[in-house]
């Protein structure tokens, strides 16, 4: 049979190839790469039984192997694909695409009203940082929070800095859960977060921070944490660290992220 080789075959290997590397990218940062590899492997061995060698008895046995382990994969891997897939709606066009269709407008502050938003939440975390009080602080962007929110106490007031240090004194009530920030308002405290379990965290970080990474690896939300120890100021954002902000600094990634 005469074998054709078009611009269709070229674009289904292109995409094929992509897959792979991001999938491999995906697993090497998650750990997993051994067993991606694994899988890659029992792929073409069951490739090379079925199709080339045609080995039937074999062949039913891998084909039953890899229908059930397909199930068998998402359940491993739950975590990495929902990393795939969070990181594919976050992504700069997908979101601008999103934006399109949507019927709801954002609204804007001007520079003096988010000047007022953002430097109640600056001065708390640097009086708060001074005195070495433990805070964790999280700034709903665009994805829902309200699962979070009603995990705590509903509050639903103007952003103040006395309220935030009140809030996060060491004998107030609500002090060890998590404080969340959405339309420009404190909207409930004492909040539960998901907790990352990612083995990549320095091991000074306490469970505010891992609390800070989960909720950021899990949502589009920007976590604020103030160490407890050593009074630092962290920003963790898309399922990464910002480490040891300046009050400057603090407010720069804020002005960005709430405007």
């Amino acid at each position: 049979m005469f074998l054709t080789f078009g611009l269709k075959d070229f674009f289904d290997i292109l995409w094929l190839a992509l897959i792979l590397f991001y999938l491999y990218r995906l697993m090497r940062d998650s750990r997993s790469l051994n067993v991606f590899m694994g899988i890659l492997i029992f792929i073409l061995v069951w490739f090379f039984v079925s199709e080339v060698l045609e080995m039937r008895l074999l062949g039913s046995i891998f084909d039953k192997l890899v229908s059930v382990g397909a199930i068998a994969l998402i359940v491993i891997f739950q975590e990495d694909i929902r990393k795939f897939l969070y990181d594919l709606g976050a992504h700069q066009r997908a979101r601008s695409f999103l934006r399109f269709f949507s019927l709801k407008k954002d609204t804007e502050l001007n520079q003096a009203a988010l000047k007022n938003v953002i430097m109640p939440i600056v001065m708390a975390c640097l009086s708060m940082s001074k005195g070495k009080v433990g805070a964790l602080i999280v700034i709903k962007q665009k994805q829902s929070l309200n699962d979070i929110i009603s995990t705590g106490e509903v509050i639903n007031a103007d952003i103040n800095q006395r309220l935030i240090e009140n809030i996060f004194f060491k004998n107030s009530p609500l002090h060890d859960g998590a404080m969340i920030i959405a339309d420009h308002r404190i909207q409930a405290a004492g909040c539960i977060l998901p907790v990352s379990h990612n083995l990549d965290i320095p091991k000074d970080l306490g469970l505010r921070h891992r609390a800070a990474l989960g909720i950021s690896q899990e949502s589009d939300a920007l976590a604020i944490v103030v160490s407890e120890e050593t009074g630092g100021i962290s920003i963790t954002r898309a399922g990464e660290f910002n480490l040891r902000l300046s009050a400057e600094e603090l407010e720069q990634i804020l002005t960005q992220v709430m405007k």
